[in-house]
C-alpha cells in the first residue's frame, strides 16, 4: 500500500502473552498473560557498521539492567551475550534481528521478555525468576516499560554519539560471573576458567590453564555450579 506510513524508530509493540516466544538456540520463553513484559522495539542504527552490531546488544542489555537496578540492586547482571540474570536465575532475555543493507544495519527489531509478576513457571522453563518472586510485590508494567525504554534510549544515544568505549566498559562491569572461576562446557568437555573480557565484536574471552580462549555464542555453555 503506497500510503502506508513507515513505522518510526523507537516504536514499541507490546505482546500480552508469549507462551512459546523464540529465544536463543531454540530456548522457549514461557510467559503468563498480563503478568510480564514481552515487547518489541524498532531501531534504525544505520550509524552502526555491521561489524559492530554487538554494540547494539550491549546497549539494550545495559538499558534494561540500568532501569531495573534501582529495584533489584547489584545482583542484577547481564549473562553474556544477552540474558538478564538475578543471582543465578534468568529474569529475562533479548533477541535482536537485524535487517542489513550493504555494510549497514537498516532496521533492528529488538524482542525483549522480562519476568515481572509471574509466580509459577513450568518445569521445563529452566531457571527462571521474576521480580515478584524476588521482592514479593506486584509491579506496574507500563511504568517499568517506560523506565526500560528511557534507559535503552540513553545507552543507544551513547552509541549514536560514538561513545562505544563507554557502553562496552559499562556492559563488561555488569557482566554475570565476571572474573569468577567457573566450570563451562566446551565441545563436550568441561573447562575451568574465568570470564575476563568481551571482544569488540562480541566474542567471550575465557582465561584458562591453557591460556586465553575466545568463544562465540554457540561454542560455550555455562554450567550453574
Amino acid at each position: 500500500m503506497s500510503n502506508t506510513k513507515p513505522v518510526s524508530e523507537g516504536t514499541v509493540i507490546m505482546a500480552d502473552s508469549q507462551y512459546a516466544g523464540r529465544g536463543q538456540q531454540q530456548n522457549r520463553w514461557h510467559s503468563e498473560a498480563g503478568k510480564n513484559l514481552t515487547f518489541s522495539l524498532l531501531l534504525r542504527p544505520v550509524f552502526l557498521p555491521v561489524t559492530q552490531q554487538f554494540d547494539l546488544t550491549r546497549a539494550v542489555s545495559l538499558g534494561i539492567v540500568n532501569a531495573l537496578r534501582p529495584y533489584l540492586g547489584d545482583e542484577l547482571k547481564v549473562k553474556w551475550p544477552n540474558d538478564i540474570y538475578y543471582k543465578n536465575a534468568k529474569l529475562g532475555g533479548i533477541l535482536i534481528e537485524n535487517l542489513l543493507q550493504g555494510a549497514q544495519i537498516k532496521n533492528a527489531i529488538i524482542g525483549i521478555g522480562l519476568n515481572i509478576n509471574q509466580e509459577i513457571f513450568p518445569a521445563e522453563a529452566g531457571n527462571p525468576v521474576s521480580m515478584k518472586q524476588i521482592l514479593h510485590r506486584d509491579y506496574d508494567l507500563k511504568i517499568l516499560l517506560s523506565e526500560i525504554c528511557k534507559n535503552i534510549e540513553t545507552a543507544y544515544l551513547s552509541l549514536k554519539a560514538g561513545r562505544f568505549s563507554d557502553v562496552r566498559k559499562a556492559y563488561l562491569e555488569r557482566l554475570y560471573i565476571l572474573n569468577e572461576d567457573k566450570i563451562f562446557k566446551v565441545s563436550g568437555r568441561l573447562v575451568t576458567g574465568k570470564i575476563i573480557d568481551v571482544r569488540e565484536q562480541g566474542l567471550l574471552v575465557l582465561e584458562t590453564a591453557d591460556g586465553l580462549l575466545e568463544f562465540n555464542q554457540k561454542e560455550i555453555e555455562f554450567l550453574h555450579k
